[in-house]
């Protein structure tokens, strides 16, 4: 899925690029490609570092979502697949 396509799907309305929900669609997107590079490269520590630091940023604005908007966030967390 590109970033555009993501963009869409979560955007809350037209134009909008930079909600906490597009955000945490676009972070998790990055997430899982850093993961599966790390899965083949598994002595990439500066990727890794990145990668820590992406979960970190997404972790706080999933905070701040859960905060301000509790149903928004249930349903990007239900649609991203995170947390069981």
């Amino acid at each position: 899925m590109n970033k555009e396509e993501i963009i869409k799907e979560f955007q809350i309305h037209e134009g909008d690029t930079g909600s906490a929900e597009v955000q945490i669609a676009l972070l998790t997107a990055r997430i899982r490609h850093l993961t599966e590079h790390l899965k083949k490269h598994p002595k990439d520590f500066h990727s890794r570092r990145g990668l820590m630091k992406l979960v970190g940023r997404r972790r706080k604005i999933l905070k701040y979502l859960r905060s301000k908007n509790p149903e928004s966030y249930k349903e990007v967390i239900q649609k991203l697949g995170l947390r069981k």
